[in-house]
């Protein structure tokens, strides 16, 4: 008789122990989208903000009515050691009015002679102004695919948020760096 009861708590032992097992892998697989979610939304790790056109013309009117601010945006390209591309900015610096849209292009040149997909990673530092580099467009929201020996020109439509000038830990800031690296994409199709 003593080991109906005890079996009972082995059974109830081992489906709570499977249930925190499920729990804990499932954490696993939402971990990576939700720190991504998180990096979007606080701007954390210099992750920068995605934005619409109506989201820069309302940047644009608090930009003229805080007036005219320039900083300094300087652009890097890089690649990883698997893909044989050239990746640079077409220029290296621009001085842009805060609130303001502006236009940025890298140039990207297949140096292999086999058909590359590439998608791009994106930093913005110092730290604390991903939360104000908004994107319109930009290459690095899709992935891109160079023939062997094909060359593209890439633009990325931004700009600055007025509010930077509000937040005391912009304060000195006088040059942001826009970062991409092209990584290899995943072949889904091998």
């Amino acid at each position: 008789m003593a080991s109906a009861p005890l079996q009972s708590r082995k059974n109830r032992t081992a489906i709570l122990a499977a249930i925190g097992a499920l729990a804990m892998l499932g954490l696993g697989f939402a971990a990576v989208p939700l720190y991504q979610l998180f990096c979007q939304v606080t701007g954390f790790g210099g992750t920068t903000q995605r934005a619409s056109e109506g989201d820069a013309a309302l940047a644009a009117r608090l930009a003229d009515s805080a007036g005219a601010r320039t900083i300094s945006i300087r652009f890097d390209g890089n690649t990883a050691s698997d893909v044989p591309w050239t990746f640079h900015p077409e220029h290296p610096t621009d001085t842009v009015t805060i609130g303001q849209r502006d236009m940025a292009i890298y140039i990207a040149k297949n140096n292999s002679d086999e058909r590359i997909t590439g998608t791009a990673t994106f930093n913005v530092e110092p730290e604390q102004a991903g939360a104000y580099f908004n994107k319109i467009q930009c290459f690095c929201f899709t992935e891109q695919v160079l023939e062997p020996g094909q060359e593209v020109r890439m633009p990325v439509l931004y700009y600055v948020d007025p509010k930077a000038l509000d937040d005391p830990n912009m304060e000195g800031v006088e040059q942001i760096t826009l970062s991409y690296t092209f990584h290899r994409a995943l072949d889904l199709a091998e």
